[in-house]
């Protein structure tokens, strides 16, 4: 019998440009932070299950905000990035406190994954459609041969800035079927007079991108075989990449599926997503969060209150 997709939410991140842990800051009247509403979302999409990825020291705040709440609905575990796990014969460079990234957060949750997952970050709200979309795809595409069916939630440019300063996206490239041919993390996207535009040289030059464009959120579906991947590659990176950056290089998602793509090892469909994106990558953006997620719920769309 088919394993069910699991979701595997990233939360062991802190937001260095907001200042603070905002994936637990409470975003609403009634007290939920924003991600109740991936969790709400994901549920209601046929997810029964989530695995937190966190610092062991946020463990008791996240028991406390998810336990009694959406941990009354769904199953929870989690898992516990740690800067010191990693591979044998490899040391933690001095002076480094930064997280390994997101293929290194997966990896602290290898003991848990077993089966077909999703990955969202803890701090975006995604909207409903892409958790419905992703499950479906994963329900549909169980544990294969190579290469391995992965996905992706593609939102729209346009529905994912703030107004607040710049955001970073991967900016992806299909072939006609709708597959990921390439993607490409740009740093530095904001508003400008001439439109949405991104920088690589410190605001010197800016370049166009059209509203459109679809974008990676960081919104995944994988087979389990991406857990075996991930712990394959990341000898060679701690071996090829940590020796040129030892305070800031990361074990990054995008890079890894984008090899996987190119080796013939993955195919990544990208699934378009219409909702509009909410995220508090800045203090300033916490009342237009507040705003749009207390306008769903005045529309209907969800519970006053998410965990009766």
């Amino acid at each position: 019998m088919a394993k069910k997709p699991v979701l595997v939410i990233m939360a062991a991140g802190m937001g260095s440009r907001y200042g603070g842990a905002k994936q637990v800051d409470k975003i609403t009247d009634a007290g939920e932070i924003i991600l109740d509403f991936s969790l709400y979302d994901a549920m209601m999409a046929g997810f029964d299950k989530a695995i937190f990825i966190i610092r062991e020291e946020h463990r008791d705040i996240f028991r406390e905000l998810v336990d009694e709440r959406a941990g009354r609905f769904m199953e929870v575990e989690y898992a516990y990035q740690d800067l010191h796990d990693i591979p044998e014969g490899f040391e933690i460079p001095e002076g480094r406190e930064k997280p390994w990234g997101t293929g290194h957060a997966i990896l602290a949750a290898r003991d848990l994954i077993d089966g077909p997952f999703a990955v969202i970050n803890a701090d975006d709200y995604y909207g409903p459609s892409g958790f419905v979309s992703v499950y479906e795809f994963l329900s549909e595409h169980t544990e294969a041969a190579q290469p391995y069916p992965f996905c992706m939630a593609g939102y729209i440019l346009s529905n994912t800035i703030t107004e607040h300063g710049h955001v970073a996206r991967g900016v992806c490239q299909m072939d006609e079927d709708g597959f990921l041919k390439v993607i490409t993390e740009r740093t530095k996207i904001q508003r400008q007079p001439e439109g949405i535009c991104y920088t690589e040289d410190g605001g010197e030059s800016w370049h166009v991108l059209a509203d459109d464009t679809l974008v990676s959120m960081n919104f995944w579906g994988f087979t389990e075989g991406m857990v075996g991947e991930l712990k394959e590659g990341i000898s060679a990176f701690f071996e090829e990449q940590v020796p040129g950056n030892p305070m800031k290089s990361e074990y990054l998602l995008p890079t890894i599926v984008d090899r996987l793509i190119h080796a013939g090892k993955a195919t990544v469909k990208v699934l378009p997503c219409h909702d509009k994106w909410c995220g508090v990558t800045y203090k300033e953006d916490w009342q237009s969060v507040h705003d749009e997620l207390q306008s769903r719920k005045d529309k209907g769309e969800y519970p006053e209150k998410l965990w009766k």
